[in-house]
């Protein structure tokens, strides 16, 4: 579906200027003053999860149609002035995949996005199979991106120039990518689609870090017993701790799957620890007495103040309801197949299950309810009625 035209190829042939390095106030308010012209911008940005206890944005790279800036914040005291630009709601904000970077954007900085587009989200409107930047970029102008910088440590200075040009490569070529989508997704009577979603991806946030209880976070941990659990979250406040001290990544200092194991064996001396092989040599030596410890401080607890996992049971679905769901689902794949998309992104299973399990009898009723996105009642809703309401009501 997705083919490369003369004139996307001419729209490839305008590329930004010299990169232009912001690190000072002055750069970054002087740079905020050239964009605020431009009615079309592309962003992306680079973070250090990978490296840090705390991640945080270390670069944003930014293009228009005539000059590239890669902004460094680290030195930069305050960001804010970019508000001016991504809260403004007449300048289109090109992303691609867009998700972290809002919730990165919010997190470090507070700043909320107005009139984004996300490349990446159009293209799975398109029908694409493969939407990271790269294989869209090759399926649509034959480019290839390197990727091998993508889990480098970006917080490192001075950052090396080819890193520095490895980061502008991914803004270069966003708005001539945002021309062709949005001019095909107008032909298929898609854009309003697209741009409710975007919208909606505006206000995702980050959910707070290390919310207690801990294991809640690690799989498998809902398998565990209660003296098992209680030993678990103890290891897993030990762990937490370190990091923060090393300033490095959960899973670079001890992986889940180790915490799992001794939390299940409870080993009572380094012997039994070593027995385990949970842990690396150096980790147990490192680590290992201060985890007997607090293996037996949690075998102490009084049995009543042992935590329990919260399970929740789910209610058996009425076979009606199933019935509705199954048809629903089978709708759905062959509605996917003709408009020739994914059927999780038509609409996904969340939304049929509960479609099914409301007792809905007029066509209008759904008009109030949460499910359906608003293209999604205007495309969808007269069919999926037509499935499930009572055959009394059909056409009522």
């Amino acid at each position: 579906m997705l083919q490369t035209s003369p004139a996307h190829k001419d729209a490839l042939m305008i590329t930004p200027g010299p990169l232009q390095y912001i690190e000072d106030m002055a750069g970054l308010n002087t740079m905020m003053d050239y964009l605020c012209t431009e009615p079309l911008i592309a962003f992306d940005l680079e973070a250090d999860s990978m490296f840090h206890f705390k991640e945080k944005v270390c670069l944003i790279q930014i293009a228009t149609r005539t000059a590239c800036f890669i902004v460094d914040p680290l030195p930069i005291p305050d960001m804010s002035p970019l508000s001016r630009v991504l809260s403004d709601e007449t300048i289109t904000k090109i992303f691609h995949g867009a998700d972290y970077d809002v919730r990165s954007l919010y997190r470090d900085y507070g700043i909320i996005i107005h009139n984004l587009f996300d490349t990446e989200l159009a293209s799975r409107f398109m029908g694409l199979p493969e939407t990271g930047l790269d294989a869209v970029l090759k399926k649509r102008f034959n480019l290839s991106l390197e990727k091998k910088y993508q889990k480098k440590d970006w917080s490192q200075r001075p950052l090396p120039r080819e890193m520095i040009d490895y980061a502008a490569k991914d803004v270069h070529y966003l708005i001539p990518l945002y021309e062709a989508l949005q001019q095909e997704l107008k032909e298929l009577d898609r854009l309003d689609w697209v741009l409710e979603e975007c919208r909606d991806l505006t206000c995702v946030r980050s959910q707070p870090a290390n919310e207690r209880p801990l294991f809640l976070k690690v799989k498998g941990s809902g398998h565990l017993e209660r003296r098992e659990l209680a030993v678990l979250e103890a290891l897993l406040e030990f762990r937490l701790s370190l990091a923060e001290q090393k300033d490095r990544p959960l899973f670079k200092v001890i992986g889940n799957a180790s915490l799992l194991t001794i939390s299940q064996a409870k080993p009572q001396s380094m012997s039994e620890l070593s027995n385990i092989r949970a842990l690396s040599e150096k980790q147990i030596h490192m680590y290992g007495h201060a985890m007997i410890h607090i293996v037996q401080t949690a075998l102490n607890i009084p049995d009543n103040l042992l935590p329990k996992y919260p399970y929740t049971r789910q209610p058996r679905t009425p076979s009606d309801v199933t019935d509705k769901f199954n048809k629903l689902k089978t709708w759905r794949e062959q509605k996917a197949k003709d408009l020739c998309m994914d059927p999780g992104v038509l609409i996904n299973n969340a939304t049929l299950k509960l479609i099914a399990e409301l007792n809905i009898k007029k066509l209008h009723e759904l008009n109030e309810m949460p499910p359906l996105k608003n293209w999604q009642q205007n495309e969808l809703w007269p069919e999926i009625f037509a499935l499930v309401a009572h055959p009394e009501t059909k056409n009522g």
